[in-house]
């Protein structure tokens, strides 16, 4: 019976280490498949078809070319390479003048195709959301905990807005729009007015908050409670040093 128990806890222990490093080394692997087999299989054949337009006739074959680049390992790397570079050169023309233009007409075709307008606009908010920071702070100006659902019981929630006008007019209190979200989508959630003076602001980011959120609170701030607590060492040895 102690052996069992013994082995348990040894066993959990072991697996609470080494489980985030597995699932972030599998993370990576999943995105490095991905992009392998999606984009940069189809970049490898462009380059065989490249290469075979510009060589000389004393150059490789077809069949030696797309063994190397497309069935070969180094192939994977340099497609997967290449895969990158594109993404990071698309977001660099996306952000020019020329290139905001032309995402724009770009995504205004998509908004006029009848199947892709019902799609594009939520997974574009759901990855914008997600990846810049600019919408995160345009949507959500900070984060607060208020008493939600019912009293004793407080929530986490995005302000929004400054409440409805009739409603503020009406009770004669400055009111705030706080979305609660539901884990693990941050989009989601229930939309309440509450008085200011019942909010209590959180020293949390957008971005910490988002990740509390998403994780169903497994992922809390600790840089503000290691700065807490090196506050409260200082001042105890000063407290030491002025006893002594």
């Amino acid at each position: 019976m102690r052996f069992a128990k013994g082995f348990k806890t040894y066993f959990l222990r072991g697996l609470a280490v080494l489980l985030p490093t597995i699932l972030t080394l599998w993370m990576l692997l999943w995105g490095y498949r991905f992009i392998q087999e999606t984009i940069a299989v189809h970049i490898n054949r462009g380059l065989v078809r490249i290469i075979m337009l510009f060589q000389g006739p004393e150059g490789l074959t077809r069949q030696d070319l797309t063994q190397i680049l497309v069935d070969g390992p180094a192939g994977s790397v340099v497609g997967f390479i290449i895969a990158v570079i594109a993404v990071c050169l698309v977001g660099a023309f996306i952000a020019s003048v020329m290139g905001k233009t032309i995402w724009r007409l770009i995504e205004k075709f998509i908004m006029n195709t009848p199947v892709l307008r019902r799609i594009y606009p939520y997974v574009k908010q759901v990855t914008d959301f997600l990846l810049t920071r600019e919408q995160q702070e345009r949507l959500f100006s900070k984060v607060v905990a208020v008493e939600y659902p019912r009293k004793g019981i407080w929530s986490m929630g995005f302000v929004t807005g400054s409440g409805l006008r009739k409603v503020v007019e009406n009770v004669e209190k400055e009111f705030l729009t706080v979305l609660i979200p539901t884990s693990p989508t941050p989009l989601t959630g229930f939309v309440i007015m509450v008085p200011k003076e019942q909010t209590i602001d959180l020293d949390m980011t957008i971005e910490e908050a988002v990740r509390f959120t998403v994780s169903a609170g497994v992922i809390t701030p600790q840089i503000r409670d290691s700065r807490i607590l090196l506050n409260n060492n200082v001042t105890g040895n000063e407290n030491v040093s002025t006893s002594s």
